[in-house]
């Protein structure tokens, strides 16, 4: 760890939303800032003006809120920066470290094809290098790499990488129609931005022994570099769309919790001993480069599934009710106060996986329902009718509804009709839920309230007899 203050970045392109890996990187950035009490920078890399879009930029901003990282500096936009780009381009010809190309494509790819029929690397051969050529249409501006020695680096997670020098061409930095290519605009804004940490994915690996030497003729510091091991899936391919989402927002959409996501994607790649579960502070605390693995990380979808779980069921009623409510409405549903979405929370929170499935377990408390057919016809019996008459009759003359009461008319009940429990709960739960299967008796009655109960009892008895008459 070098003296310096410790500022890392993370600079997503707007081509599309926020994906995994990208999110996992946000994340390890963050961790390692706030661990070092440095700061975090977020830079929007939209030179790309055909694929770069506001929606696009919008949604990896959401995405980063949602999930809690918070930058200390930015956003930054590269496309409001082309003229630092330029007067450092600028800088870069008049001290002779670039110079103009004039050398066309068609002139260029021949040269590759010729170098490759001898047998040689097919990169440029510097033809305009010390020609003092000026700026023309179709110029390029390259930057001259030195001709021998090696660049080498120290990557924090895959040890030592060196390139021989001669391997590489002069790099283009700006493009004959005025853009900068990647690896320059880089530079230029991790250097201005004063970034000592570049912690980012292993397929950038390529590129960094070039943006050094872009660092070298700028006269900059050069960065501490950590590569990130690939994420795959559960079957070791690079991680896609067939092993679940691979955009942030769909797993805020599918009910996932933002920290539950986070501690997952911390896991991508970084271990702590054998925990698996962390909090935010913990992460803090915890984190460092020394414990990132050179091995991919592995996706599974099934284990964020039951964390998940986990942090839903720790997590306050309350807390859940203000996050469930969102997902009822979309699912349809209408005049939801919050006092009884808790209550619906309290019954379905020790089973359910997401806040999604736990809005579509919870419907039967706030929309009317159907019978599933395989239910009514086990439970919704004529020869029940006797039973759940006298049922409706004790459940109208409650005098409380909480479930020490229901209990005890239960208990009453089944005692005067010499009956057990379990022959009047299941057809009371299809007349109240439409299903065989639902939390259990009491609560759910309690929750949907004496004159829903009543209400629901009274159609399902209605509904036998009609069935008697067919």
């Amino acid at each position: 760890m070098n003296n310096r203050e410790v500022v890392t970045r993370f600079p997503p392109s707007p081509t599309g939303t926020l994906h995994i890996g990208g999110a996992r990187t946000a994340l390890f950035n963050w961790l390692f800032a706030r661990h070092h009490n440095g700061k975090f920078v977020l830079r929007i890399e939209d030179t790309d003006k055909t694929r770069s879009t506001k929606e696009n930029t919008e949604a990896i901003i959401e995405s980063m809120k949602w999930l809690g990282l918070d930058w200390d500096e930015g956003p930054y936009f590269q496309s409001q920066r082309v003229d630092i780009y330029n007067e450092i381009i600028q800088e870069l010809l008049s001290s002779g470290k670039a110079y103009y190309c004039h050398c066309g494509p068609d002139e260029l790819e021949r040269k590759r094809a010729e170098a490759m029929k001898r047998g040689l690397k097919p990169k440029y051969d510097g033809k305009c290098r010390e020609l003092g050529l000026g700026k023309a249409p179709g110029a390029v501006v390259r930057l001259k790499i030195p001709l021998s020695g090696t660049t080498m680096f120290q990557d924090l997670v895959k040890g030592v990488i060196s390139i021989d020098n001669e391997e590489l061409d002069d790099l283009i930095l700006q493009r004959s129609d005025g853009s900068f290519t990647y690896n320059y605009a880089v530079v230029v804004d991790d250097s201005k931005m004063g970034i000592t940490y570049v912690i980012r994915g292993d397929d950038h690996v390529n590129n960094t022994p070039r943006q050094i030497l872009i660092y070298k003729a700028l006269g900059e510091p050069i960065p501490q570099y950590a590569h990130l091991p690939m994420i795959l899936g559960p079957d070791k391919s690079p991680l896609s769309k067939r092993h679940g989402a691979t955009s942030v927002m769909a797993y805020k959409e599918m009910g996932f919790l933002p920290h539950a996501l986070l501690n997952s994607l911390a896991r991508l790649g970084w271990s702590y001993g054998d925990q698996e579960k962390f909090t935010i502070h913990e992460l803090i605390k915890l984190f460092s480069l020394e414990h990132v693995g050179k091995s991919a990380g592995i996706f599974n979808m099934e284990k964020l599934l039951d964390l998940n779980g986990k942090y839903i069921r720790e997590k306050d009623d309350g807390d859940l009710a203000n996050l469930l409510i969102p997902f009822l409405t979309n699912l349809g549903c209408a005049d939801l106060t919050t006092e009884k979405v808790e209550g619906a929370v309290r019954t379905l929170k020790p089973r359910a996986k997401t806040l999604l499935e736990m809005a579509q377990g919870a419907l039967f408390y706030f929309k009317e329902i159907t019978f599933e057919k395989e239910a009514e016809e086990k439970f919704l019996r004529p020869e029940l009718l006797e039973i759940l008459e006298g049922l409706l009759s004790d459940l109208k003359a409650a005098t409380g509804f909480g479930q020490k009461e229901l209990e005890r008319i239960f208990s009453s009940f089944s005692q005067r009709h010499k009956i057990k429990l379990g022959k009047v709960a299941q057809p009371l739960r299809v007349a109240l839920t439409g299903k065989a299967v639902s939390p259990g008796i009491f609560e759910i009655m309690e929750v949907l309230g004496q004159e829903m109960v009543i209400k629901r009892l009274s159609t399902a008895i209605s509904y036998i007899k009609t069935k008697g008459d067919r």
